[in-house]
């Protein structure tokens, strides 16, 4: 929960989805849904900026309430949902600042001072942004046959003992060289895609859990590209993933999204957008 919104409960709270120039159009902000539980979403002047906002009950958005329901993995998923559909209706015509999941004032004043205060990284932020989408490209090692339970072959003999080190060392050489080939192979297609974008963002690799997949992911990388470059970006993605070109590695990619891995409003705006996301 955004520290804005530290502090005893009113009643009611003000959720603050994105910050952008263009006003979103009415029509299409009208039809657009944030919170199941919050009024239609609406925009906040802030000077010539535009900040889209919901109504929200404090009941069920207060510090506590919303941490025990954050807590809840079906409510997780719910609230960002529902934080991703505003700021997809506020992106609908210019470029945009995502602020961070559940950030809450208290009234309007208080959202107003909030982004009054970070105009000059918001600017910086928006100019950056403007044009530009982000894609997301995960690397995983290839997958190899799980190793068998036991060895049969480990006689209980001297010669039989030393044969059976011999075989559990080559196949741990083997798997340290496969794991340092799929490393080298995952740095050269980070290295290939960086020549056609204008930022890149390392974040931390996905757990096996989380992934699905037996073999580790290697890098989560996610790329900040010019939309004149979208289609060299792209024809770039397609070659890494030809048949042979990178064995070691599975190369999974998705976009165009909204930047969010290059709108970091809590960050020094002059950091550019080159650099390793924080855990």
């Amino acid at each position: 929960m955004s520290p804005a919104a530290a502090g005893p409960a009113a009643p009611g709270l003000v959720c603050a989805f994105a910050v952008t120039r263009t006003p979103p159009d009415p029509a299409a902000l009208a039809k657009a849904r944030g919170h199941e539980e919050g009024g239609p979403l609406r925009v906040l002047s802030v000077g010539d900026l535009c900040l889209v906002v919901q109504d929200v009950p404090a009941a069920l958005f207060d510090e506590e309430a919303l941490t025990e329901r954050l807590n809840r993995p079906d409510d997780l998923e719910r609230c960002a949902r529902a934080h991703h559909r505003g700021v997809v209706a506020a992106a609908g015509r210019s470029a945009v600042v995502p602020l961070p999941m559940a950030t809450l004032y208290r009234g309007e004043p208080t959202a107003v001072r909030a982004v009054a205060a970070r105009r000059p990284a918001l600017d910086t932020l928006l100019d950056r942004l403007r044009d530009r989408t982000e894609w997301a490209v995960k690397v995983h090692a290839v997958e190899t046959p799980p190793e068998p339970a036991t060895d049969t072959g480990a006689p209980g003999d001297a010669g039989g003992g030393r044969a059976y080190l011999s075989r559990v060392s080559a196949r741990r050489r083997d798997r340290q060289s496969a794991h340092g080939k799929a490393r080298a192979e995952a740095e050269a297609v980070d290295a290939e895609l960086r020549r056609y974008a204008v930022g890149a963002t390392r974040h931390r690799p996905q757990s096996e859990r989380l992934t699905g997949r037996r073999s580790p992911q290697l890098l989560n990388l996610a790329y900040l590209v010019d939309d004149a470059r979208r289609t060299a970006f792209t024809e770039a993605l397609a070659g890494l993933t030809t048949e042979g070109r990178s064995p070691s590695v599975r190369i999974d990619a998705s976009g165009p999204w909204i930047p969010y891995s290059f709108a970091r409003w809590d960050e020094d705006p002059s950091a550019g957008p080159d650099r390793e996301a924080r855990p």
